[in-house]
């Protein structure tokens, strides 16, 4: 269960651990990969995918310093790479995204200020997130909702546990937990990628070079602006 709300919050800015869930590229961004594939713009799905947790993990690391961000994953190259950095990596059995998160906030300290990070905000940068976490230091309990505002993108306590809700509709859950909603101006870390749409969204915004680099070639960014995509 989430915890209660209080007035008490620490009278310095709290030290943040970040868990970040990442499922194994084979398995995951299969909307974005069906996506892809329907409208002819041909990838190697599993590189784009590592891709867009690399440029997500890297934001994380410089953000709040690896050793206070846990990834939950059982992609082995992404558990490689980032152990390597330094990050914590606690292996996911495969029960989902919640089941991923609560493994990761059962890896982090006791009675510290905790978020849960998606991996797939490739466009977010360390300014965004440093913002976003001020923001939550504010409250006992918060979330950054998405950029369509029903989903959800952070999910913070400054102290305790939560309970993870993530998921379609996942904003009016957290609500109903009793955890703020932060409506911030960051367009950079609202907006994850399920979609050839949010895709070309993030490339316009100024998505990380790792995912630059496995969509070169596609020019997505004509392909939205030909009408196809979100308005840009």
């Amino acid at each position: 269960m989430s915890q209660p709300r209080t007035d008490t919050l620490p009278t310095r800015p709290p030290e943040w651990h970040l868990v970040v869930p990442v499922k194994a590229a084979a398995v995951g961004k299969s909307r974005l990969a069906r996506d892809l594939d329907r409208r002819g713009l041909r990838a190697d799905h599993e590189a784009l995918s590592r891709a867009l947790a690399r440029d997500t993990l890297r934001t994380a690391t410089l953000t709040v310093g690896a050793a206070r961000v846990v990834l939950v994953t059982a992609d082995l190259i992404t558990a490689t790479e980032w152990s390597r950095h330094g990050v914590i990596v606690v292996p996911d059995p495969g029960r989902g995204l919640n089941a991923a998160i609560t493994l990761g906030l059962a890896a982090t300290p006791a009675h510290q200020a905790v978020a849960a990070l998606l991996g797939d905000v490739p466009a977010v940068t360390p300014a965004d997130l440093e913002q976003a976490l001020a923001a939550a230091a504010a409250h006992q309990q918060s979330f950054v909702p998405d950029a369509a505002g029903t989903g959800t993108v952070l999910r913070a306590a400054v102290s305790g546990r939560f309970t993870s809700r993530f998921g379609a509709g996942s904003a009016d859950r957290h609500a109903a937990d009793g955890a703020t909603r932060l409506e911030l101006d960051l367009p950079r870390l609202r907006t994850d990628v399920d979609d050839v749409g949010a895709l070309a969204r993030v490339l316009e915004l100024g998505a990380g070079s790792s995912t630059r680099a496995a969509v070169e070639g596609l020019d997505l960014l004509g392909w939205a602006h030909a009408g196809n995509g979100p308005r840009l």
